[in-house]
């Protein structure tokens, strides 16, 4: 059973979180200083401490300190006035794992628990240095959500066979991490993987980097290549963005596929190959054989065993797990310290749309490391794009660029002010209301309406 001590110098607070705590099954202690609440740490180790930020003979920043030298692994939640958010984030910055405000709803004190019992818990079993371990984890593929589970077991079973594949999904999925872990469960794992991008190579030089040359056969030919086709042979290749493959080349590909041979260019003698192929495309490769853009025989042969990666937006549960996996990669990479990202920062995540997927994510993550200079991701640390919405969306036609330019972080911070706004008036100051409307959650409205200083009374 976790144990939680409040801490708080409202009897009416103290008596609310522990008839609701103990429901949900936790061992509640009460303290009605900041005195009170230290002398009971000294006793004993609590799992989490939600501590009011103002209170007699000893502040919540005094218990802070106080805990983290005592036990470092405790959790402490900042309780908070409406309006003092500014405190909430000091401590946030000093080791605090996040805030809640009063009035505060029920349900996001409860997930705010859970999810910080969750990662102190990750944390401890994992020692922080360990990499993610179970069902969590496919080789180097993140994922804790049922549609990331099933192609776990999908690849297992396309590793034991030896069709081709081909993965379908948006940029950024981690096309190349699915065919990377069917190459290395499979028994060609000790030979090699050779990726190529057919999109990325130009075509008048692509069919010689796929199956090879012979010196002298066109100009600036010096030497004799061997082609990745023949590189890969007893392993994997990989043909990423296979929808970009000329047509022509497309013939010559087939006739590998089918008799597992190909003549390299200037050659007469035959190569006989044994690679599986891996194919990938982010596009619908149905419609260009419609099209004629694609072979219908090439695709039929390439597409016997379909992986199909969700982008990130229909599977937004592994959001805060891939978060966190990147925040310990770039943290530990860069020698920094910062291990959290606030709640309020996730939820800004989770209603971002991330037209780039898991590598978006991965860059903003990055990003925010290599520039935050606390301990704690911020929603503001968080670069997310706006270059894909649609103007209309963002109100970009009505605001004039002036010869001088701007800077774009105010700008975007009054559109955000002016949106909070126009949903506050037009649900007559619902708050809840308003969040639904801004599609965000209560918690995060709350935390905008406190960042910009609006000041909304009224109906939650």
């Amino acid at each position: 059973m976790y144990s939680i001590l409040v801490a708080d110098d409202e009897k009416g607070i103290r008596e609310f979180l522990e008839i609701t705590l103990k429901k949900e099954g936790y061992e509640v202690t009460l303290a009605s200083n900041g005195a009170e609440a230290i002398s009971l740490c000294e006793k004993k180790n609590f799992d989490i401490i939600l501590a009011d930020i103002k209170m007699p003979q000893g502040d919540g920043y005094t218990i802070l300190r106080k805990v983290k030298k005592l036990h470092p692994d405790t959790i402490v939640i900042m309780i908070t006035a409406y309006g003092s958010f500014e405190s909430a984030i000091e401590a946030m910055k000093e080791g605090a794992f996040d805030y809640i405000s009063k009035p505060f709803d029920v349900n996001d004190a409860k997930a705010l628990i859970q999810s910080a019992l969750a990662k102190r818990d990750f944390k401890l079993e994992t020692l922080g240095e360990k990499p993610l371990m179970g069902e969590e984890r496919f080789d180097n593929i993140v994922s804790n959500s049922p549609e990331m589970h099933k192609i776990f077991a999908l690849i297992t079973r396309a590793s034991s066979a030896k069709s081709n594949v081909l993965i379908i999904g948006e940029s950024g999925t981690g096309k190349e991490l699915v065919a990377r872990a069917i190459h290395q469960h499979s028994n060609r794992k000790d030979k090699p993987f050779v990726t190529i991008n057919c999109g990325g190579i130009p075509e008048n030089l692509l069919e010689s980097e796929l199956f090879g040359h012979k010196k002298g056969s066109f100009t600036g030919a010096l030497a004799n290549k061997i082609g990745l086709f023949e590189a890969a042979s007893g392993g994997t290749i990989f043909l990423d963005e296979i929808s970009d493959l000329p047509l022509l080349l497309q013939v010559k590909l087939l006739r590998v596929v089918q008799d597992k041979v190909f003549t390299p260019i200037g050659e007469t003698k035959e190569v006989n190959v044994d690679a599986r192929i891996i194919s990938a495309t982010n596009q619908d490769l149905e419609q260009s054989v419609i099209a004629l853009k694609f072979r219908e025989d090439l695709y039929y042969r390439l597409n016997v065993i379909q992986i199909r990666i969700p982008p990130l937006r229909e599977r937004k549960m592994d959001i805060p797990l891939l978060a966190q996996y990147f925040l310990d990669k770039y943290s530990r990479g860069m020698g920094k310290e910062i291990q959290q990202i606030s709640s309020y920062a996730l939820d800004r995540l989770q209603n971002y749309h991330f037209p780039g997927n898991v590598r978006e994510l991965e860059n903003i993550i990055e990003r925010s490391v290599a520039l935050e200079t606390t301990n704690i991701i911020l929603p503001e640390s968080l670069a997310l794009a706006t270059h894909k919405m649609g103007q209309k969306e963002l109100g970009v036609a009505d605001i004039n660029l002036p010869s001088e330019g701007t800077d774009l972080d105010e700008l975007m911070n009054r559109l955000e002010k002016n949106l909070l706004l126009k949903a506050l008036e037009r649900t007559q100051g619902i708050k809840k209301k308003a969040a639904e409307l801004l599609r965000i959650s209560f918690r995060s409205f709350r935390y905008r309406l406190e960042k910009h200083g609006i000041d909304a009374p009224g109906d939650e």
